[in-house]
């Protein structure tokens, strides 16, 4: 299973997701800006060395919002999405297509990766 980090960045009423590269696995899918943990990190120093590479942010970490396992026909991933807010930069599309702030009532009108999906149920129930 591979260990998997995410942000759920907010401003103000609105959200950030970003939009994968095409080349990748689910390519154009959208997604919390996040990535693998590497051996010897913390879920917290994954996510903000991940958050610096792909947007050139530095970010607080706050709690888990909520863990998903979700399996995809080529990987496993027990993905943590954490609660995060933005301390220093302006996010750049570094290794992202796009990068939106979004509403929790627009989530409809944006192809999330499927991992993602309990979490977009969850945010629209609490909203």
């Amino acid at each position: 299973m591979t260990e998997v980090v995410a942000a759920l960045i907010w401003d103000q009423d609105k959200f950030m997701i970003c939009q994968r590269p095409a080349n990748k696995a689910r390519g154009l899918l959208w997604e919390f800006v996040g990535g693998k943990v590497e051996p010897g990190e913390t879920k917290e120093q994954a996510l903000i060395r991940e958050c610096h590479e792909e947007l050139a942010i530095t970010l607080n970490v706050g709690k888990v919002f909520m863990d998903v396992i979700h399996e995809y026909p080529d990987l496993t991933v027990h993905l943590t999405l954490f609660n995060a807010s933005i301390r220093e930069g302006t996010p750049q599309k570094l290794e992202h297509n796009d990068i939106r702030w979004i509403k929790v009532d627009e989530i409809n009108g944006y192809d999330f990766c499927p991992a993602d999906e309990v979490i977009l149920r969850k945010l629209k129930a609490i909203k």
